[in-house]
């Protein structure tokens, strides 16, 4: 069992509202509608990497599909998430430029939360999570993935959270999955 250090264990969830450097996306002021996994998300996957690969060259440590999009068999909303990893995120012109001729902007700009950013590109439906190398949620992101990857019962709990909150239209979607995904971490963090 590998022992996480307590910047990896202690999850804090952030708040993107804050954070907002462009207008707010039509698809987070409309109601969340979760699909049933489609495999096609891999291949789209797949296509984004390598654009963001060859425009970013040796300056993303790595390029990750993270989210529910990257787990075989969960439901989700038709977003692609990308964690991409590089030295540090505070140097925006070093990933925004190359990778606004493929159509993403920058949408978040969060310094706080693990010194995260945020692009969003596609109709909205591609969100790129830049991360410098030292942070821990990429890290969480990557764990919580293989582990709903590996462990069908949490996958089957999350999915249903995720449904239940979409029937019920909860205003707060993404922060009123929290409960569900520390008890996830509790597992995870045990094993």
């Amino acid at each position: 069992m590998p022992d996480y250090p307590p910047e990896i264990k202690n999850r804090i969830a952030g708040d993107s509202k804050p954070g907002l450097v462009a207008a707010t996306p039509r698809r987070w002021l409309s109601p969340v509608v979760i699909e049933d996994y489609d495999p096609a998300w891999a291949d789209r996957y797949a296509e984004i990497r390598a654009g963001i690969v060859a425009a970013l060259g040796d300056h993303a440590r790595s390029v990750e599909h993270v989210g529910s999009t990257s787990v075989p068999g969960l439901p989700a909303k038709p977003i692609i998430d990308v964690d991409v990893v590089v030295h540090d995120s505070a140097q925006e012109a070093l990933y925004v430029p190359p990778l606004e001729p493929l159509g993403y902007h920058l949408l978040l700009r969060e310094p706080w939360w693990h010194g995260h950013r945020m692009l969003i590109g596609g109709d909205e439906d591609i969100h790129v999570h830049v991360w410098p190398h030292d942070a821990a949620e990429a890290v969480r992101h990557r764990l919580f993935r293989d582990w709903l990857r590996t462990h069908p019962a949490d996958r089957d709990l999350y999915a249903a959270t995720k449904r239940r909150l979409a029937a019920e239209q909860n205003p707060d979607y993404t922060m009123a999955k929290s409960d569900v995904i520390d008890d996830i971490f509790t597992r995870i963090f045990a094993d």
